[in-house]
């Protein structure tokens, strides 16, 4: 785990390590969410570079008897 520092403009850096773990360049938005006590960042992806990353995922759902 890795510390950051909170700037006076309440401003952190994102530390290379981490940002090229998750494929985050510059000007790229990125979700902002906080869960109990913790802030969680959450990159955006356009839409084009989602494609097929659900490739083999098992679609079959067990359904209730009185569902269709």
């Amino acid at each position: 785990m890795t510390a950051v520092t909170v700037s006076p403009k309440f401003q952190v850096v994102i530390p290379k390590e981490v940002r090229e773990s998750m494929g985050i360049v510059s000007g790229q938005k990125i979700e902002i969410l906080t869960y109990r006590n913790r802030i969680e960042l959450i990159p955006i992806k356009p839409m084009k570079k989602m494609k097929g990353f659900l490739k083999g995922i098992d679609t079959e759902v067990e359904r209730e008897k009185d569902r269709i």
